[in-house]
């Protein structure tokens, strides 16, 4: 059967932006990081989950990134991996999707990702936004969370798992530190 996967910043006070959105504490100057972090998503993932916001967010940036002049050689092949590959954007006020290969879902979202766990195919990923990722943890949708753990306590913010209620008890099975002082975490949800 085919996972979910969160992927997500967290700072160490578990907030994924601040106060007001913000986000540039993230550390992205990390090329180890990111080569370790991305790389098995290329391989193993065919398809993103993604709400309204952060599907808007990745259309106005991702398209052009291949072609931008400077581009390192991996975040041109990551920017056409996300151009080419299949999204599922979910959303209650978008009426169409224009970035290649998007979709809207079908179904609501439990609805939509048990159906789609069923499908064959890769893996599926979730890059964030908030409010989506608070859904689906909430509906205990969330079959792995690849946590990129930065080296920094914001204080207040958006809290990543403040709408979930239940335990989940999780099995770590990857981890990794950087010289940027990041950590990468995987941890498989136990059943």
């Amino acid at each position: 059967m085919r996972k979910v996967i969160l992927f997500m910043h967290m700072s160490l006070d578990g907030f994924v932006c601040g106060p007001n959105g913000e986000q540039d504490w993230k550390t992205m100057n990390d090329d180890d990081m990111g080569k370790y972090l991305a790389a098995d998503f290329q391989s193993t993932v065919d398809t993103i989950l993604t709400g309204r916001v952060l599907y808007q967010g990745f259309a106005s940036f991702w398209p052009s990134v291949p072609s931008s002049p400077g581009i390192p050689a991996e975040l041109v092949d990551f920017g056409n991996w996300m151009n080419n590959t299949r999204k599922i954007v979910f959303s209650k006020t978008l009426q169409t999707v224009d970035w290649t290969n998007s979709v809207l879902a079908e179904r609501d979202i439990v609805d939509e990702i048990n159906y789609l766990k069923q499908q064959p195919g890769g893996d599926m990923v979730v890059f964030g936004g908030a409010t989506f990722v608070a859904a689906l943890a909430e509906q205990n949708l969330i079959d792995e969370y690849r946590i990129k753990l930065e080296p920094i306590l914001l204080g207040d913010g958006k809290a990543l798992f403040k709408d979930v209620h239940d335990r989940t008890k999780l099995t770590l099975t990857k981890a990794k530190a950087f010289n940027s002082g990041v950590v990468g975490l995987y941890y498989q949800v136990t059943t």
